[in-house]
């Protein structure tokens, strides 16, 4: 049985942690080791925008260690990550430079949503039964430093999911200067976050009638549950209300944990009172999980060594229809546009080269692809950017969602050269935004009417020809008037001359 070394390093707002395992076939994910030290980069990050000489050196000098420990396991391969308090910061590519001199690491900046994703994929690799319980309306709860993330799914299916600028560093710093007025710091906390909670609740929450939360975060450890699985809400509030009684001295003592850790709890605990208390939720879930454990699950999950728990491309799917759906996309058209671009690229793959994950990013941009029009029809194209830029798709990065937005963009409008976009992607980006938008192109013109003519289409790729076989007896002129602009684009990236043949007899 073959076994992989390996470590999954997170930086994240307040710990920089460690954890190294055995990957294999037949055990699956052991955990060996975990590693971590309090060094509160959240607390530069959140206050001063940057973060300072003492930090970067206290980190560096961590994750020197953490280098030598990976050594004496010899590990075979690791993935280090950083979260908010790196991605705010002002300095984050000469911190990235130093952590590489000084210690030889590369650290990977996580968008949000590529953090919350990695961590969903720890909740369903721990969870027992975890596609069984999403099938009822269940809410997965991240509390972190800087942010928490709401999701929802409800018959398997992601929902929504919202990310909130509150976690449990970020209040504590933003209220430090106020606890000389105030000793109840509870009810300042619960005030803060109010807002931003019965927001989430109106927009997104109230037509489901949830069950379960999923709660992740570091501060429920201590909880323990009826059934080794989950805890009741009554226990679970009625156990919140013993920590407000103490003071941070009385917390830090009784859970045996530092008082700088202390001071995160209330914040925390309030936010998981406050959105329980809003949903109505039965159960809670308390899996104990941390993004280490997903930044491993997705290491052995690219590398075949386990076996997939739970259909996350479906996630990311469900969530770019949810956002279609908000802009009132047109649905048959969407349907019609999807068909006909993924047939394009499947029988494209010997000349684009692109692969599953290009395929995916294809399928989004023809989702989004009119979402600007709920706001404005003149300048659909621009607002389609704007929106998509502006909305998180889970398990999406940065670069990912930039790609996306720029092919719905540049689909009805003058696409630009390298040089224009050279500051905002690399050329590598730059080549795989022009294959999608020339199929995009293609496949929009397609059915430009909206009225969706073409019934059995067949794609074959002949010679320099890609023939596009289409049963029909509707008029198509304006199709065939639109299509040749389309055709252009696509051959001049492709070398392909994309060809309509109609079949009048069915």
């Amino acid at each position: 049985m073959q076994i992989t070394m390996f470590a999954a390093i997170d930086i994240g707002s307040y710990e920089v942690g460690m954890k190294i395992f055995e990957l294999s076939s037949k055990a699956g994910m052991k955990q060996i080791d975990f590693i971590r030290h309090r060094i509160e980069l959240g607390k530069d990050a959140y206050v001063l925008e940057k973060i300072g000489c003492d930090l970067t050196d206290k980190l560096c000098n961590v994750l020197m260690d953490f280098v030598e420990i990976m050594k004496s396991y010899q590990v075979d391969a690791y993935r280090a990550c950083a979260t908010s308090a790196v991605r705010e910061a002002k300095n984050t590519i000469m911190l990235l430079d130093q952590i590489r001199l000084r210690t030889g690491l590369k650290v990977e900046v996580l968008s949000n949503s590529e953090q919350r994703f990695l961590r969903y994929k720890s909740i369903a690799y721990r969870v027992k039964n975890f596609d069984k319980i999403i099938q009822t309306s269940t809410a997965i709860l991240d509390v972190g430093g800087g942010s928490t993330q709401f999701s929802l799914y409800d018959k398997d299916t992601l929902i929504a999911t919202q990310n909130i600028r509150m976690g449990s560093l970020r209040i504590r710093e933003k209220l430090a200067g106020l606890s000389k007025y105030t000793t109840n710091i509870q009810a300042l906390v619960e005030e803060l976050v109010n807002s931003d909670i019965s927001n989430l609740y109106s927009q997104y929450v109230r037509d489901y009638t949830i069950k379960n939360i999923i709660a992740v975060g570091d501060y429920l450890n201590y909880m323990q549950s009826d059934s080794g699985d989950y805890i009741t809400r009554e226990k679970f509030l009625s156990s919140f209300e013993n920590v407000f009684r103490l003071t941070t001295d009385e917390i830090a003592a009784k859970l045996l944990i530092p008082e700088e850790e202390a001071s995160l709890l209330i914040p925390s605990l309030i936010i998981y009172k406050r959105i329980i208390e809003e949903t109505g939720a039965e159960f809670i879930w308390t899996p104990g999980v941390k993004l280490s454990d997903g930044i491993a699950y997705d290491y052995a999950e690219n590398n075949k060594i386990i076996k997939v728990m739970h259909n996350f491309e479906h996630d990311i799917i469900a969530s770019a229809q949810n956002i279609g759906k908000r802009y009132m996309n047109n649905k048959e058209h969407t349907k019609m546009l999807e068909e006909l671009s993924l047939k394009i690229f499947d029988s494209t793959v010997k000349i684009h080269g692109m692969g599953e994950r290009e395929r995916l990013l294809l399928q989004i941009a023809v989702i989004l692809h009119d979402c600007g029009k709920y706001i404005s029809l003149s300048a659909a194209a621009e607002c389609s950017y704007n929106i998509i830029m502006a909305t998180e798709i889970i398990g999406l990065s940065h670069l990912e969602r930039q790609i996306i937005a720029n092919a719905v963009k540049f689909n009805t409008t003058e696409f630009v050269y390298y040089d224009a976009l050279a500051g905002k992607i690399d050329k590598a980006s730059y080549i795989l935004l022009e294959k999608l938008t020339a199929i995009l192109r293609v496949s929009n013109a397609l059915d430009r009417s909206h009225r969706q003519k073409f019934k059995n289409v067949k794609v074959v790729l002949k010679d320099k020809e890609l023939i596009i076989m289409v049963d029909t007896v509707d008029n198509i002129v304006l199709e065939k008037g639109l299509f040749g602009e389309k055709a252009e684009f696509f051959e001049e990236v492709f070398s392909i001359k994309p060809v309509i043949k109609q079949n009048k007899k069915c």
